[in-house]
């Protein structure tokens, strides 16, 4: 389904109001609120259940609006955001005075982007400003990738839901700190490290751990309610069937080298070949495996390249530590 006019116009005056938008994007759904409204920004942290010294990530309707939002605007910004905007890359630049502290975590800096969705910029432009916009669920917890994945979990908790159909990236945006003298990934994401180094010219580290807060970095993070549990991919099959005998449920993350193979499990999720559609497929598979009624998802990491990257991360977050 794609949001009409008249929805995409009720959005922008709930957003006027004070309440908070599900609104699509390429990569997931984002609850939405005026980045300019400290109240509306403080729902948003208190309907995920998320910790106020989180940033948020502020959405903007194009390039040319980026002065508007921020400080200053390094070169290595400009060429990053004529590059690859729309599209799934965050930078972390300096705050302007538009921007509210709560938007920031309390942080003197402020994460932009332009989504490369009709539907979002379509709202941006009718709204006529900047829209801090987390992904619309519950903190930690699996990131929604349609509109019916945050009616399911959100509810009448979200003022209105844009649908604008399924997300084709996936997974979140590419975080760059651009504040320094040397660009730092802070989260891998839809803009993979090769394509950032192509532009740049130079290579990028990406550390598996930063010192700086950052949207989805949390030790536990993109979960599912089954516990995930990451071993080799020859292993995947003996492990998953050695826990099925021992009472568990378990949901298979089947790699496409054993395509096919029997498994003795509960459930079993072929994973594509392609890390593009792998990464578009990502979330709802362990939505999936959720609603199944695994309690335990038994899957590998893809190679760390391209794409690869981004899944590997947000299956490492997945598997994480729980809290207690």
């Amino acid at each position: 389904m794609t949001a009409r006019t008249s929805e995409i116009e009720k959005a922008a005056e709930v957003l006027r109001s004070g309440g908070l938008v599900a609104l699509p994007t390429e990569t997931v759904y984002g609850l939405g609120a005026n980045a300019e409204d400290p109240a509306a920004v403080a729902r948003i942290f208190q309907v995920k259940g998320r910790p106020p010294s989180h940033p948020l990530i502020v959405h903007i309707g194009s390039a040319g609006h980026l002065d508007d939002w921020v400080e200053d605007v390094p070169a290595t910004a400009r060429l990053l955001a004529e590059h690859f905007w729309p599209g799934p890359l965050t930078l972390v630049l300096r705050r302007g005075r538009r921007v509210p502290l709560e938007a920031t975590g309390g942080l003197e800096t402020v994460a932009v982007r332009v989504p490369d969705h009709p539907v979002a910029l379509g709202l941006l432009a009718a709204f006529g400003g900047g829209v801090t916009a987390p992904s619309a669920n519950r903190f930690g917890s699996v990131s929604p990738t349609t509109a019916d994945h945050v009616r399911a979990e959100l509810g009448d908790a979200v003022d209105f839901v844009l649908d604008g159909g399924p997300c084709q990236v996936g997974v979140e945006s590419t975080i760059v700190d651009v504040t320094g003298e040397i660009p730092s990934v802070l989260r891998p994401g839809g803009v993979t490290r090769e394509d950032l180094e192509a532009v740049l010219g130079f290579s990028l580290t990406v550390p598996s751990t930063s010192h700086v807060r950052v949207p989805g970095q949390h030790p536990s993070h993109y979960a599912p309610r089954a516990r995930v549990v990451l071993v080799e991919p020859e292993k995947v099959v003996a492990e998953a069937e050695l826990a099925q005998d021992l009472g568990h449920q378990v949901g298979v993350f089947l790699p496409p080298a054993y395509s096919g193979a029997p498994v003795k499990a509960h459930a079993v999720m072929p994973v594509p070949g392609s890390m593009a559609a792998y990464a578009r497929g990502l979330f709802g598979f362990l939505r999936e495996l959720d609603q199944q009624g695994c309690d335990l998802i038994v899957a590998s990491l893809p190679a760390e390249e391209g794409l690869g990257l981004a899944i590997a991360n947000r299956l490492r977050r997945a598997a994480g530590p729980r809290p207690s």
